[in-house]
């Protein structure tokens, strides 16, 4: 029941009339009904029929048919809805990450390379309907996974991100955006951005972070810009101990943020400074509501009347109490 509903309930205020309707019946009962004044009834005792005593049902009945019809009128019915999504206008977006030896910094907890693992896949399961990339990058820069709609690559590409050497340790950021430049250059896509995060100064790589940001505007590609880090100091690896574990110190942490943001303005991007990991989360955010993807949403509804049913019963006991007024109870009536 809890699935159907009635296209004009407006209906039901007719059964406001029912009781009016039996109290009708019950008025022109005792009229039709002929009396005979008698000085004792001791001799009539026990001879009412069983049909007299049924005689009522007939009104019964007839209010039973004026119910269903009241039903019926109301338009009873189940409808089944199926939606339909249709992205109609679709966003590539490139993911340029710094994984130099910085990265595993412990300002954010537990290292900003962890940190930005989680919020960047939260950010992928967000965007259902776009096509993401991934581009990592130290002193050079490689497509780890190009633009794909397969969440599950994008999402197992940046698990595995880590620190491993096999890049040269280094921060190009020239180098990093021109790689995911390259890989949105020759995109159809309504919008094409790059998100290019690190926590460094541009100090390696032969492609200058202004010749990749003149070479992303041409391609009309937007660049947000973030930069990673604490302001102050921080915990930063300098040295690997003999067991295998990077041993950490104190150190000032240097963002070239003059240049993340000329990039940012330059592309019509944002800059975007990442303290910690709630702040990181939250530029995620704001860059996810950003770039919006319209979606066209179709809903088609299929509706099954149920007023038939109802119709057919109201018929039926009207033919069965006319049949009876004019058969059993004939001589009743």
């Amino acid at each position: 029941m809890d699935k159907i509903t009635f296209l004009n309930p407006e209906f039901f205020w007719l059964f406001v009339l029912i009781p009016v309707v039996i109290f009708w019946f019950f008025q022109k009962n005792k009229q039709q009904s002929a009396t005979l004044k008698m000085s004792s009834l001791e001799g009539f005792k026990g001879s009412e029929s069983f049909l007299t005593k049924l005689k009522p049902m007939l009104h019964v009945l007839r209010v039973l048919a004026l119910c269903s019809l009241i039903i019926a009128l109301a338009r009873p019915r189940t409808v089944d809805i199926s939606n339909k999504t249709k992205t109609t206008k679709g966003i590539d977006i490139v993911m340029a990450i710094d994984v130099s030896g910085s990265m595993l910094a412990k300002d954010l907890k537990p290292n900003r390379m962890e940190a930005l693992k989680r919020v960047a896949a939260d950010f992928v399961q967000e965007r259902p309907n776009d096509r993401i990339g991934l581009v990592v990058y130290a002193s050079e820069a490689y497509t780890k996974t190009p633009v794909t709609s397969d969440k599950a690559v994008i999402l197992n590409a940046i698990n595995s991100i880590k620190y491993d050497n096999v890049l040269q340790d280094g921060t190009g950021i020239g180098m990093g955006l021109a790689t995911a430049v390259n890989r949105l250059k020759d995109s159809q896509a309504k919008s094409k951005v790059v998100i290019l995060l690190t926590d460094g100064v541009n100090n390696a790589g032969f492609i200058e972070p202004e010749t990749a940001s003149d070479i992303a505007k041409q391609y009309g590609i937007k660049v947000y810009t973030v930069g990673i880090g604490t302001n102050g100091m921080a915990m930063f690896p300098y040295a690997i101990a003999p067991n295998g574990k990077f041993l950490f110190q104190m150190m000032k942490v240097e963002i070239d943020e003059q240049l993340m943001k000329n990039i940012a303005k330059k592309t019509d991007g944002k800059y975007f400074r990442a303290t910690s990991n709630n702040k990181l989360a939250e530029i995620y955010a704001s860059i996810n509501k950003l770039e919006t993807t319209e979606i066209e949403e179709l809903k088609f509804y299929d509706y099954d009347e149920k007023f038939r049913p109802f119709i057919w019963i109201a018929g039926f006991l009207v033919l069965l109490e006319v049949g009876l007024r004019n058969t059993v109870f004939r001589s009743f009536v």
